[in-house]
């Protein structure tokens, strides 16, 4: 897959097959989008083009100033438009002032000079332009002089899939990691750089991997103790992984530590990411460091009978 950090540095196609959104998270009903994009591309003897903008439209064009939680950053989002076929991804900085494009602007100016669009994919009840003004109703009153031909994925098709990223946020912050990895189509995950905490868990038989997460936007699931499969260069283990401030510790921010079953190497300043499979309990407050000890040594029995379902 070509990918395309603005619009200067794409090279216009004589056959482009068409497609732009967010894509966050390429969820299940981005991936029907996705095959049928890749169908017509097939068809046509085309190649496969995917608009996405970052950061997040949202973001810049919210009025509250609160920057949306991602289910997928930037690198994530490419792997997986990758992984579904895509040949060319042009990803557009998005702005205040690129958000002032009228939809007839982003036709002319990104759909037919910069690309060469042949034919156009949409859902039912895709926006664009300025103040999402422009929709399939424009596209195809107006689809004559364009020059190129419009598909739209009938709203049936769309709902039927019953998913969106706004639906999956939910259910992660709700702690309901299995209902988003059904949405997702796969195992929400989140990456990022070991680095050193207060060392207690190696104290009570427990040692954990203490995980900054590389982007604030990214979204982290609600507070409480998962069962994970961890990724470490190219290798898997299971683990048990708590979000957190640690109250019986009396901690003040929270934390991502997982503990790497059958795992002991120094990895501070390395990288791993973690699959959600399912959430176990609530963080809670323990009397003491035994308490806490007896329920995590019981925490560990249940995600190992989870993950061994699970073959892993």
């Amino acid at each position: 897959m070509q990918v395309y950090h603005g619009i200067q540095e794409f090279k216009k196609l004589d056959h482009a097959v068409v497609t732009s959104g967010t894509f966050d998270g390429v969820h299940l009903g981005h991936q029907k989008i996705l095959n049928r994009l890749n169908e017509v591309a097939l068809q046509t003897q085309g190649e496969s083009v995917v608009i996405t903008f970052y950061p997040h439209p949202r973001s810049v064009i919210s009025s509250d100033n609160q920057t949306i939680k991602l289910l997928s950053i930037l690198d994530e989002k490419i792997e997986l438009l990758e992984q579904n076929g895509v040949q060319h991804l042009l990803i557009i900085p998005f702005t205040r002032e690129f958000s002032e494009l009228s939809s007839e602007e982003f036709i002319q100016k990104i759909l037919i000079e910069t690309i060469g669009t042949k034919t156009l994919v949409i859902g039912y009840d895709h926006r664009f332009g300025k103040n999402r003004e422009g929709g399939f109703d424009y596209l195809k009153t107006n689809a004559s002089r364009y020059g190129f031909s419009i598909e739209e994925i009938a709203r049936r098709d769309i709902d039927n899939v019953g998913i969106s990223s706004s639906k999956i946020r939910k259910a992660l912050l709700e702690g309901n990691v299995q209902s988003a990895d059904h949405l997702l189509g796969r195992n929400y995950s989140i990456s990022g750089l070991i680095v050193k905490g207060k060392q207690l868990g190696r104290t009570i038989g427990f040692p954990t991997a203490n995980i900054q997460v590389r982007e604030v936007a990214k979204l982290i699931p609600t507070d409480g103790v998962y069962a994970v499969k961890v990724h470490y260069n190219d290798e898997t283990f299971g683990g048990m992984l708590n979000i957190g401030n640690r109250p019986t510790v009396d901690g003040t921010y929270q934390t991502i530590e997982v503990n790497i079953f059958d795992f002991n190497r120094e990895i501070y300043g390395e990288n791993l990411s973690v699959e959600f499979i399912t959430k176990v309990r609530n963080e809670q407050k323990f009397s003491g460091l035994d308490a806490l000890k007896a329920q995590i040594a019981k925490d560990q029995e249940v995600i190992k009978d989870i993950l061994q379902s699970t073959r892993i």
